[in-house]
């Protein structure tokens, strides 16, 4: 119980330490390199079911070249977390929020080391522990959400089957959701390649179940000029507008003096795992090559004053479920 509390304050750690049956938690490593040519996301987690024979451990890989989706499954066996800190071990692939070795010999050849440094984190404070904020002490929530670094700097390499991806002065994103299933609906996006650096954005729209009912509940924050700006259902901001059309998703939210504006479009996609009904399927549609253009702006007395705009054109991008339940009717 203790350790429980203790990790609160710690969304990057294993979360399941007293064995729930139904339970999975995830970490996604998004990774770019310098070139902008080569786009991975290895996802690492664990899936616990009362059904023993569907718990595993895994390890998804989405390359954004051929955007073909693997799933590796690993026992329970050889799955270990540290309870001091964020480190994964899965056979002998290791996580952790300042790198990753890896090493799969199946459908999919990954070998390689990555070292991530200047970390920029989403802040953990007392009363607000991460992105869910005080949501992050709500013991029945379906699913949290957690940020671990927006954006940071990668050196090492990949072999990736016959390629060898050089990562050096590439830019990398890094979060986790755990809890007992993915929201019915939710969009996801991502990007940290905009023209001017150190910029970047991660956004998630859900609907949150809640006690009788349900809400839709956001999580936005944009980082810019060394300062990260929060947009969240906690802090009081407001979303003005979410709109879905062909493929493309409009959002503009408010928060006290500033507001974002955001467009994004998806590229060609391919096809994750996500936990649903008690079981891992295959129906997280995810691109790694969407297009997300923001304008950020600060609300005056007489008007709107444009603080920034442009476009990064390697993002990610999900838009999965029920959407009707989270966009304007």
């Amino acid at each position: 119980m203790i350790q429980k509390l203790i990790n609160i304050w710690r969304p990057e750690v294993y979360h399941n330490k007293s064995g729930k049956a139904t339970f999975f938690e995830g970490w996604f490593y998004k990774l770019v390199d310098s070139s902008r040519k080569h786009i991975m996301a290895i996802i690492p987690g664990v899936f616990l079911h009362n059904n023993q024979k569907e718990s595993h451990a895994f390890i998804q890989v989405l390359d954004g070249f051929s955007h073909r989706a693997y799933y590796h499954r690993y026992s329970l066996s050889q799955f270990h977390s540290s309870s001091k800190n964020f480190t994964i071990r899965m056979g002998t692939n290791i996580f952790t929020s300042s790198g990753l070795e890896i090493d799969i010999q199946n459908e999919l050849k990954l070998k390689g080391r990555l070292i991530f440094t200047e970390l920029q984190k989403w802040p953990v404070r007392w009363s607000s522990p991460g992105a869910m904020g005080w949501y992050a002490f709500v013991p029945f929530m379906e699913c949290y959400h957690g940020i671990i670094s927006l954006n940071h700097r990668i050196t090492g390499e990949l072999q990736l089957n016959d390629r060898l991806l050089n990562f050096n002065e590439g830019r990398g994103y890094l979060e986790k959701d755990w809890g007992r299933s993915f929201p019915q609906a939710y969009i996801w996006m991502q990007g940290n390649h905009f023209d001017q650096p150190g910029i970047s954005l991660a956004l998630s729209i859900a609907r949150i179940p809640w006690l009788r009912g349900s809400f839709r509940g956001f999580i936005i924050g944009f980082l810019y000029n060394g300062k990260l700006f929060r947009f969240t259902t906690y802090n009081g901001a407001k979303l003005k507008k979410v709109k879905v059309k062909s493929g493309e998703v409009e959002v503009e939210v408010v928060h006290r003096r500033h507001g974002l504006r955001i467009t994004a479009r998806g590229g060609q996609e391919g096809i994750l795992h996500g936990p649903y009904e008690n079981t891992m399927v295959g129906r997280v549609a995810e691109s790694l090559d969407a297009t997300l253009t923001v304008s950020f702006f600060e609300i005056k007395e007489h008007g709107e004053e444009l603080l920034y705009s442009g476009k990064s054109e390697i993002a990610g991008l999900e838009m999965n479920g029920a959407l009707a339940q989270i966009v304007d009717s």
